[in-house]
């Protein structure tokens, strides 16, 4: 699509005529025409640390992630956000350019929900402004993208009470309400309940969202490919953490996706002993009010089910699983000249178990 075409598309999307494009970036990314007030502005519509991970999570969606994995971590007054997600991803030559105003790469720039009105032009832009520093620690196009955000929290404020966690419950007339200091914990959860059936989040340590990763990575991950797979950006950001082969490589594949961790701690997660998170939607507490409650909470206990790691499926039940595909798949092989003995990658998802044979080369 060529500049013209592109600026004539949002005007016509937008149906604001002021909203131009200003420069076409390449890689799908364009620049639209910004006004010093909206830049002004930008500086203030991230007041606190909590602001920023709304906006970091809305940014994720948008970019059409599917999983959202937060890593918080804190030393004194220094906070620091790692998001990951396996979404669109930022090419290489943009990574700078996303926190610049108005840079974007969807031509539906602006999304209404229940935060208001979220433009990825101007998201990134606001909490640059705000941050210590704001950057992509990896990312490529389709391989989904690490951000990683460091605050002074002398400097953006965040609520005193981090620890506690929201109680979810209904009214009389069945509204969803929420309850708690309007924390990390809180903005992560809501936005979790509200997007369930689109969106899985995680949120935890460094070290507790790289066992995640680990786990989520070996589950999807063919034995073969973990194998043959010589450079970690060949995968997904996501699915790196499965190339480890000792603990200091571990340490070093997590460091490159942003998550800061001690060998020990790499080693207890190789080998079991810290296990993955489940999903923010999972954990949410409800507590019954009122006589429709119950019936609430059950309905929405039945809209929490069909979040991928829902369906658990014990370890030695999924091997023997996949070796019957695997018989099954062999005869198969031998009749189109295919690779035998193909490892099959299995994947709980909200609509199924989805199953898929690499097909490496021909015989």
């Amino acid at each position: 699509m060529t500049g013209q075409s592109l600026t004539s598309f949002i005007e016509e999307v937008c149906g604001d005529s002021h909203l131009r494009v200003e420069d076409d970036l390449g890689d799908g990314f364009v620049r639209l025409r910004s006004a010093e007030a909206e830049r002004r502005q930008a500086k203030h519509d991230i007041r606190s640390t909590e602001d920023i991970v709304i906006e970091m999570l809305r940014n994720a969606r948008d970019a059409g992630a599917r999983s959202i994995f937060v890593a918080l971590s804190r030393e004194g007054s220094v906070r620091k956000i790692c998001m990951i997600d396996d979404g669109a991803g930022v090419p290489e030559a943009m990574r700078g350019a996303i926190f610049e105003p108005r840079v974007t790469s969807k031509l539906d720039t602006m999304h209404v929900d229940k935060w208001g009105v979220h433009g990825r032009g101007m998201a990134l832009f606001s909490i640059a402004e705000n941050a210590e520093s704001a950057y992509v620690v990896a990312s490529a196009a389709g391989m989904g993208a690490s951000l990683a955000v460091v605050t002074d929290l002398g400097r953006l404020p965040e609520k005193t009470d981090q620890s506690s966690s929201p109680v979810f419950s209904y009214s009389e007339t069945g509204e969803l309400q929420v309850r708690g200091p309007r924390n990390i914990n809180r903005i992560t959860a809501e936005f979790a309940f509200e997007h369930r059936d689109a969106v899985s989040v995680y949120s935890g340590s460094p070290t507790d969202i790289a066992a995640t990763l680990y786990e989520y990575a070996n589950a999807t991950v063919s034995a073969n490919t973990r194998a043959f797979t010589a450079d970690p950006e060949e995968l997904p950001v996501v699915k790196r953490l499965c190339l480890a082969v000792d603990p200091a490589g571990f340490v070093e594949l997590a460091r490159g996706i942003g998550l800061e961790m001690s060998e020990r701690s790499a080693r207890r997660i190789m080998d079991g002993s810290i296990r993955g998170l489940e999903s923010v939607a999972e954990t949410i507490a409800f507590e019954q009010r009122g006589p429709s409650a119950k019936k609430n909470r059950s309905a929405s206990s039945k809209a929490l089910s069909v979040d991928p790691r829902g369906l658990k499926i014990e370890q030695s039940d999924m091997a023997a699983f996949s070796e019957k595909l695997q018989r099954a798949f062999s005869d198969l092989a031998e009749q189109y000249y295919l690779e035998p003995g193909v490892q099959p990658e299995v994947r709980v998802a909200r609509d199924g178990i989805h199953v898929n044979f690499p097909l490496l080369k021909l015989l």
